[in-house]
């Protein structure tokens, strides 16, 4: 499904009648739909409708859990990730996720956002240094613990800890970032500054938001999907939707009727 509203821009990621099964849990149903590049898409829905779900098709997540059946495409740039010449470490590098409850390493601030490069071959120190400061200032922390690069990553504040695990996903070049409930346990403050930073970094990335929250979906996002039991309902721009429904429950849901 191709959201409607809004001046074409290049599609990034396409599903293509996509079914996912967890055992006997059908918890993806035909999904088709085509995510803008360097746009922020919201996924909404009610709990178990299969958001999550989706995105974590996207890096190959799913992968870790036994009992599972996946079967049409889910293509970045033409190529599908379930290709058997695909590497889900190449792909997971491509594709950040930024999780529900933060989740810094136990180590230094420096040293979470320069594990990934490490890991993937940089020991330059001089390099390491410009990808730390880098990552953290397009992550709106630079300032904030440039002088204390040495603590440990969970001495930070629950925000500032989310904005570190979003340097984290920077460090390693992804050209997607799925982001799951980024402010769920955060303050109002934080949740602005999340926001915020979406918006700045959609210029170079291509953002996937799952949120429970509405006025964050019509704040956030440029595009908005509504999924319902495992089905996608309505895909459109986030002020077409929310402003014009075309499905009675998509209304029914955002006008906080059910959910």
């Amino acid at each position: 499904m191709s959201a409607l509203g809004q001046p074409v821009t290049k599609t990034k990621i396409s599903v293509r009648d996509l079914n996912f099964r967890y055992r006997t849990n059908h918890a993806l149903k035909s999904i088709n739909i085509d995510i803008p590049e360097h746009r922020v898409t919201a996924f909404i829905g009610p709990s178990g409708c299969g958001k999550s779900t989706l995105i974590r098709c996207i890096n190959r997540m799913n992968d870790f859990i036994d009992g599972v059946s996946i079967s049409g495409q889910v293509l970045i740039d033409g190529q599908d990730l379930y290709d058997p010449r695909i590497d889900p470490v190449v792909l997971r590098k491509n594709v950040g996720m930024v999780f529900q409850k933060a989740n810094p390493f136990p180590m230094s601030i420096y040293d979470n956002v320069a594990y990934g490069p490490k890991i993937h071959g940089v020991r330059d120190r001089s390099e390491l240094d410009e990808i730390v400061q880098r990552c953290l200032t397009k992550a709106a922390l630079w300032e904030e613990v440039k002088d204390k690069l040495r603590d440990n990553g969970h001495a930070l504040s629950g925000g500032q800890q989310q904005r570190l695990c979003i340097a984290r996903t920077l460090a390693v070049d992804p050209k997607i970032i799925l982001m799951d409930e980024p402010c769920s346990a955060l303050d109002p403050v934080s949740t602005a500054r999340i926001e915020d930073l979406m918006y700045e970094l959609k210029q170079d990335y291509t953002i996937i938001i799952v949120t429970h929250n509405m006025q964050q979906a019509q704040r956030a996002s440029d595009f908005t999907a509504f999924f319902m039991h495992g089905s996608l309902v309505e895909y459109a721009t986030t002020q077409n939707l929310f402003m014009y429904p075309s499905s009675k429950t998509t209304e029914d849901y955002i006008s906080g009727r059910f959910g």
